[in-house]
């Protein structure tokens, strides 16, 4: 009976929560900070473009009533459209608009003359729309009287409603629905590639004993520090009409679905290679000396070993390069033709149309493939985790000649491909006009004369690395910190790691259009950021704000919890530990996250496209523009300026990582010495 009380007292005793601490606490309203930074910065944002998605614009002429006045008294009210009925002034397509439309009131009017001395009452019988005088927006119901010469300023404007009307619009236009099946059928046919070629580059960089494998793994990383649209540009020059080697491609366009295909495979090679080199190396030794003994035959080992084990890293590289491609908007604008790809669409809707309802539908139709792959990289990347054993071999290759030479021929064709495009644009670059004259100069680097903002661009992309590099480090780390070193507050913190993955999800496209729609409304506060470098070093950290988070998360992970515990025990606050023992310990990783947000806020296009102005052009965005001007020499060569500007980025922070190993770094040797 007492041990049956005892029970029961035990099993209705309350939970006893641990205690956080002061500093738990403060570190908790950081991460409040920066969970609201991303909020502003990616929901806000996101939430104003899935609304303006609904919202629709029409012009009900019913609503519009006049009077004229040409001497002998105020004639009866007539609507505007019995008046465009009569008429036909306005065609149907012209009276289903953006939020930007306008219908000039004076084609009602045949004989209308801004000399003569009839004058005009105009109304709404409902103030559901408006109309404008000039830059004034009047929107009453009231009779407002303008002369002549007043009334040919007048304008109408549309009356807007919540529905699914532009969803509508968009299924029922082929071209624009004709977009979904391209962009997925670009991004199955690239992704086969691209994992296909970049696993066969693993295998030999992992499973060989070639030689120069250190050079193969520098070329393979070439395209991550080019835009994407170089490789295009590239294309051109050796498949284009007038291209070099176009005979290769037996009569077919280079415009179109086959070079969007090729120049996806360049850009996002790096990017497979990363994931299915980080598969292949956990391989464990002792299931191949287990084939062996069982004599099985390398291709069945191959099948039953190899490809089981590296199998989710070749899912998650497939959705990866997949999530790449159906998102880029560089590549297929500059050799894309009339092949209508999603992200390109969402920029002919915004900027070739002004239609920037129906580019927010686009960009939601974009966002569910995105969010699609994401979901799927992610639920894979956490399957591959559990691969790892502590019991694991590490799979060290035996030298096999002709396997080894196989494997060297295989990656000496990939990285001449590599390297191939990339010297076709710097080839281009100094060329003074193709094919024409062959003469080598400098003139194409004269970026004054051309259209994209001159040297200007550039400085400001560099502006923008640095900016970006900086401030998305320290806001990122410290992110990084207070979430993962945080005791308690576990809704909080799981809250806060959901904001901090949202980012890879959302394209570059659908986030600079959201931007468009909640920063640049006048009732927003922070409206006077528009158009400024600011929103630009904004919208370029959030973009990228995943995978650096992933990074510091991972290197924090490294460290044992025990330096907290000792901290607090000391009594120190954790600002001192964060300074003088964290930081240290990590520089490496943040020295990888701030060169990870350079060589990107260098190369991005699609994030940026809608968000710069005269005086913030980038780079990247002066190669799309002088591409579009004809100027595709002088494109190349900034392409190119971008490329050894990252290049020298990379090297210089080689060679600080190498000193901070030295210095910072030295415990692990210690630690691996007495080990």
């Amino acid at each position: 009976m007492t041990s049956h009380s005892a029970t029961l007292e035990s099993n209705t005793a309350p939970l006893i929560k641990p205690k956080t601490s002061r500093d738990d606490r403060i570190m908790t309203a950081f991460m409040l900070v920066i969970g609201l930074y991303l909020i502003v910065t990616l929901a806000f944002p996101l939430y104003a473009m899935l609304s303006k998605s609904f919202s629709t614009f029409t012009f009900n002429l019913n609503n519009f009533e006049f009077q004229i006045n040409k001497g002998d008294g105020w004639s009866g009210p007539v609507s505007a459209k019995a008046l465009n009925d009569e008429l036909q002034v306005f065609k149907p397509e012209e009276l289903a608009t953006s939020s930007d439309g306008r219908l000039s009131v004076t084609g009602l009017f045949p004989d209308f003359s801004f000399r003569s001395p009839t004058k005009y009452r105009l109304r709404q019988v409902n103030p559901e729309s408006s109309f404008l005088v000039g830059s004034n927006r009047i929107a009453d119901t009231a009779w407002h009287e303008f002369d002549s010469n007043k009334f040919r300023r007048v304008v109408l404007r549309p009356s807007s409603a919540i529905g699914l009307e532009n969803y509508r619009s968009y299924f029922s236009t082929p071209a624009l629905f004709r977009s979904i099946g391209n962009s997925l059928t670009i991004a199955i046919i690239s992704t086969i590639i691209t994992v296909s070629l970049a696993f066969g580059f693993a295998y030999a960089l992992n499973r060989s004993t070639m030689r120069f494998k250190g050079i193969f793994r520098l070329v393979a990383m070439i395209p991550i520090l080019v835009p994407s649209l170089l490789p295009g540009i590239a294309l051109v020059y050796l498949f284009g009409n007038q291209g070099m080697i176009k005979e290769l491609l037996m009569g077919e366009s280079i415009y179109g679905p086959i070079g969007i295909v090729i120049g996806s495979v360049f850009f996002t090679f790096p990017h497979a290679l990363i994931i299915i080199t980080t598969a292949l190396a956990i391989s464990d030794a002792r299931l191949y000396e287990a084939a062996i003994s069982l004599r099985a035959s390398r291709w069945k080992t191959f099948w039953t070993v190899t490809i089981p084990g590296a199998r989710y890293g070749l899912i998650s590289a497939a959705f990866v390069v997949f999530n790449l491609v159906i998102t880029d908007f560089g590549l297929p604008k500059v050799i894309g033709g009339q092949y209508n790809m999603l992200a390109v669409d969402i920029y002919k809707q915004v900027i070739g149309q002004q239609n920037f309802e129906m580019g927010a539908v686009v960009s939601v139709v974009l966002l569910i493939p995105a969010l699609f792959a994401f979901s799927i990289d992610r639920y894979v990347q956490k399957r591959q985790v559990a691969l790892l054993s502590a019991r694991s071999v590490p799979y060290e290759p035996k030298p096999h000649k002709q396997f080894d030479l196989i494997c060297l021929v295989y990656c000496l064709l990939v990285a001449i491909f590599i390297v191939g495009l990339i010297g076709v644009c710097q080839y281009a670059a100094l060329i003074n006009f193709w094919p024409y004259d062959l003469s080598l100069s400098l003139t194409n680097y004269n970026f004054e004369v051309m259209d994209g903002g001159g040297w200007d661009s550039y400085v400001n992309s560099i502006q923008l690395g640095l900016l970006t590099a900086v401030v998305g480090t320290v806001v990122v780390f410290c992110g990084a910190y207070v979430v993962e070193k945080t005791n308690g507050f576990v809704a909080t913190r799981s809250g806060f790691q959901f904001l901090a993955m949202m980012p890879m999800a959302v394209p570059g496209m659908v986030l600079g259009l959201a931007y468009i729609f909640f920063f640049n409304d006048p009732a927003n506060p922070l409206n006077g950021i528009y158009a400024t470098m600011i929103i630009l070093v904004i919208c370029t950290v959030t973009h990228f704000y995943t995978v650096s988070h992933l990074t510091a998360v991972t290197a924090l992970k490294q460290m044992d919890r025990e330096f907290e515990s000792v901290s607090a025990s000391l009594k120190q606050p954790f600002y001192k530990l964060f300074s003088r023992v964290t930081v240290p310990v990590c520089l490496p990783s943040i020295l990888d996250i701030s060169i990870y947000l350079f060589v990107n806020a260098m190369t991005t296009v699609s994030a940026v496209i809608f968000l710069y102005s005269p005086d913030t052009t980038l780079a990247s965005i002066a190669v799309l523009n002088m591409d579009d001007a004809g100027d595709v020499a002088p494109a190349a060569a900034m392409g190119m300026m971008i490329f050894y500007t990252n290049v020298t980025a990379r090297l210089i922070h080689l060679f600080v990582t190498r000193k901070v190993m030295r210095t910072t770094q030295a415990w692990r040797t210690r630690q691996g010495g007495s080990g």
